[in-house]
């Protein structure tokens, strides 16, 4: 079992949540900010009690400083750090570039410290698109970058490609393995939302006040973190070169609305009840980041399955009904939706 893990992207959504089972579970955590004047205070703040058992470097994906002091210790890696904006960039290597360069930037300190392990954060974006022809998709699915694709999406397949050509020209000693989530929902530590949990709260606080014909896969930010965790302790025989997709069930806004208004109806006053007209959406994605998001996806179905990830990794997902009420408890504790 690893002792001490490095976990880049600590001050982020999923990696959060990492740090903690990790603490919990006993082990030490190095992890890897941005800005670490700005950020270590927030991470001290969240485990006061945690002390020399978590350390916070200062490293940027797209340079060396600080790579190999963080590494320095560790016996595992779970390279959660990746860009994904609210908003559509002005061009596509503002992601590609930063997710594959990090990534391989990752690989190379980790393996040149001795690191043993290696879990990536990858996506479902590197498995369910550029398939018109296809709904339903597993582990063994990866996404077509031929049929043309938006730039989050062709970030996490390049990257997570990328990394598993590496692992096998450079280190193929390497226990290597990737965590593919769908949307990730669940509790809030603060106010410092995620794309995902971002599209729960504007659909309770009437931000979006109908519900439009969009679906995605939901799951909890809790078995995300738990999947790495796993990836980490199993057998190496287990997990090596796998894909470990999390997805619990896949839904359309207008069902998240419903299990929302059936789980919390002291919070659902504002959760649409009538659908949105398609051209709606393309008229709001004008000026609103996440239409333009939404705009896309417009009566697709991608229905990624967990179930190799369940069977290998041992555990069952938290139902989506749960993860969505604990969402929205959650945004209404921190005071980020109002009762």
């Amino acid at each position: 079992m690893a002792n001490t893990v490095l976990v880049t992207g600590g001050t982020g959504y999923i990696g959060g949540e990492v740090i903690d089972q990790l603490l919990l579970n006993g082990y030490s955590v190095h992890t890897t900010v941005r800005d670490r004047a700005k950020s270590e205070l927030r991470l001290r703040s969240r485990w006061p009690d945690a002390g020399d058992r978590l350390k916070v470097f200062q490293a940027d994906l797209m340079g060396d400083a600080g790579w190999a002091e963080a590494n320095e210790g560790c016996d595992a890696v779970a390279h959660v750090a990746s860009p994904f904006p609210l908003d559509v960039p002005r061009h596509k290597d503002e992601l590609v570039i930063p997710a594959r360069e990090g990534t391989l930037r990752a690989l190379r300190f980790a393996t040149a410290a001795g690191v043993t392990r290696f879990v990536q954060t990858s996506s479902a974006a590197a498995i369910a698109y550029g398939h018109p022809e296809k709904d339903h998709f597993d582990h063994t699915d990866w996404t077509n970058l031929a049929a043309g694709v938006p730039p989050y999406i062709e970030s996490k397949t390049v990257a997570e490609r990328a990394a598993r050509a590496w692992v096998e020209a450079n280190a193929p000693e390497l226990v290597f393995c990737s965590v593919n989530p769908v949307a990730v929902f669940g509790p809030v530590y603060d106010n410092d939302l995620s794309t995902s949990v971002e599209l729960v709260k504007k659909v309770v606080d009437g931000s979006i006040p109908l519900a439009p014909n969009m679906g995605i896969c939901v799951t909890d930010v809790r078995d995300v973190a738990r999947a790495h965790v796993l990836a980490i302790e199993a057998p190496a025989e287990d997990v090596r070169g796998e894909r470990f997709p999390t997805s619990q069930k896949f839904m359309w806004i207008r069902e998240m609305a419903d299990a929302v208004r059936a789980r919390v109806p002291e919070y659902a006053a504002k959760v649409p009840t009538r659908p949105m007209p398609d051209w709606m959406v393309k008229f709001l994605a004008l000026f609103m980041p996440e239409m333009r998001q939404i705009k896309g996806e417009l009566g697709n179905v991608r229905d990624v399955s967990g179930r190799h990830t369940e069977e290998v990794l041992g555990f069952t997902f938290i139902p989506a009904e749960q993860t969505l009420e604990d969402t929205v408890r959650s945004l209404v504790k921190h005071g980020i939706v109002k009762a």
